[in-house]
């Protein structure tokens, strides 16, 4: 899997590739119908990473919430994601443990988060970041970064261009991404300054 997320020039970009692993075996695009990674939570988008099945997970608990969670702070996200943890335990049989030397328990998922207010990753142990021009998680991700490093300063390429370009040189040069890519773009909020959002909102 590989997932990226970009803000630039007021615009603000999430993208993902569509390849799903099984040990040695792979199933593209091509053969599984709902092969997307990204799915929409009220004004944010969320691109999930990890066994196949947490996009089911999350969505169906997004869905059964009253109204859609807050996403656009740190705080907020944390919040969220605190309270996402027990739900899992509790709903969805997580198996928490990865290492027993680990201070905290992990969700076993990293997740990057786009909405108007900003763009945010969710690591597997609930820490969660404000970025401010790019980012990628997944197991190609160090050559998503590589690539979203070199294009992010040209001027002919827009926040998903560069989004979509970090996915598809996972999927050029790592076995566990692949085409297509499914992207999402959307304005950053006018209020929104240049600079991170507080901590606390």
């Amino acid at each position: 899997t590989t997932v990226t997320i970009v803000r630039k020039d007021g615009r603000i970009a999430i993208a993902a590739d569509t390849l799903t692993k099984w040990g040695g075996g792979k199933e593209s695009a091509d053969y599984v119908a709902n092969h997307e990674k990204i799915i929409r939570v009220g004004d944010s988008y969320v691109a999930i990473t990890g066994s196949a099945t947490f996009k089911l997970i999350l969505a169906d608990y997004f869905a059964s919430l009253d109204e859609p969670p807050q996403l656009d702070s740190v705080a907020r996200i944390f919040c969220v994601w605190n309270t996402l943890h027990g739900a899992l335990k509790e709903h969805y049989y997580l198996q928490a443990g990865e290492d027993k030397e680990d201070d905290l328990e992990s969700s076993r998922m990293d997740v990057l988060i786009a909405n108007p207010r900003g763009i945010f990753g969710v690591a597997a142990h609930r820490t969660v970041q404000e970025f401010s021009k790019f980012y990628a998680y997944g197991s190609g991700s160090p050559y998503a970064l590589g690539a979203m490093y070199a294009a992010y300063r040209a001027p002919s390429l827009d926040a998903e261009a560069v989004a979509r370009l970090g996915v598809m040189a996972a999927a050029e040069f790592h076995d566990e991404s692949g085409l297509p890519v499914q992207s999402f773009v959307m304005e950053l909020s006018p209020d929104v300054g240049s600079g991170e959002n507080l901590y606390f909102q």
